[in-house]
């Protein structure tokens, strides 16, 4: 969950973000496989980097980041008990957006007389199959496919308020390496809602109630019979301070209300970011 995704910003920003995060919780599989008991406890270190530009005098973010991951696994295999541990990259996130309505493209000097107004986005984000996979394991860190994600979102400055609500859907690529190695795993789309009301403190501290609900991505492998469909919504709280003039650190908690299947996680993340202007679009 992001809050603030489709926020206002002036052209030529660049973002630096370092984040970490903690997940812990159980796995519900589908009742066809032979797993129980199935819980995880996975870390997670991240970098990224964005930068804002001029598109048709609309304001567009291109940004990319990679993480690394551990996770450490227990669970039953037809009532046997098991254990695993992963280490290694994660898959690549790249993501394109642009503000349609609401925050043209401006310089940093006409950003800060602009007034606040309400702002429709798009945006594309597409997973890379950039993370560690081993076709003869059932327990991987990467997915060993491309999947994407166009969505549209929509934020509306109300006083020291802003309410944000985002619909997408991810699209996936089937994974033609499936275990053992010689199967193929494909995976329907999932439709993902989120809405967030984040209140400012003060200029750029802020804190953000976050859920989400997300249906859909039923699997299948080869010509089987396919897993169940998700249905599971999360709940969060996302608070973001300032530290100096460039820099801010962002500390957000989510957990699982509803799960059908797949991750029932208690997720904790603390990502720091430094921003600058590129000298052509600062105003100077």
């Amino acid at each position: 969950m992001e809050p603030k995704a489709y926020s206002a910003s002036p052209v030529g920003a660049n973002f630096l973000v370092a984040v970490f995060n903690g997940s812990s919780g159980s796995i519900v599989f589908d009742e066809t496989l032979p797993f129980s008991d199935v819980n995880a406890h996975v870390r997670g270190l991240g970098i990224g980097l964005g930068h804002t530009f001029n598109v048709l005098g609309k304001l567009a973010l291109a940004s990319a980041a990679m993480p690394y991951a551990w996770a450490d696994v227990t669970g039953k295999i037809q009532e046997q008990a098991a254990e695993t541990h992963r280490s290694g990259l994660a898959d690549a996130r790249l993501k394109f957006s642009i503000n349609l309505r609401g925050n043209d493209a401006m310089s940093a000097r006409e950003f800060a007389a602009a007034p606040r107004r309400t702002i429709v986005g798009v945006s594309l984000t597409a997973a890379a199959p950039a993370g560690q996979y081993y076709p003869t394991k059932l327990i991987n860190i990467g997915t060993n496919r491309w999947a994407y994600k166009p969505e549209v979102g929509v934020s509306v400055p109300k006083g020291k308020w802003d309410i944000d609500a985002y619909g997408g859907v991810w699209l996936f690529a089937d994974n033609p390496d499936f275990y053992p190695g010689t199967a193929r795993k494909s995976q329907s789309a999932v439709v993902a809602i989120q809405g967030h009301a984040s209140y400012s403190v003060r200029p750029r501290f802020w804190i953000a109630g976050d859920g989400t609900w997300y249906t859909g991505g039923s699997s299948r492998v080869n010509d089987g019979t396919p897993s169940a469909s998700l249905n599971n919504s999360r709940l969060g709280l996302t608070a973001s301070l300032p530290i100096g003039r460039r820099q801010s650190l962002k500390v957000a908690y989510t957990s699982g209300v509803t799960v059908r299947h797949g991750t029932n996680f208690r997720t904790v993340a603390v990502a720091w970011q430094t921003l600058w202007l590129s000298p052509r679009w600062s105003g100077r």
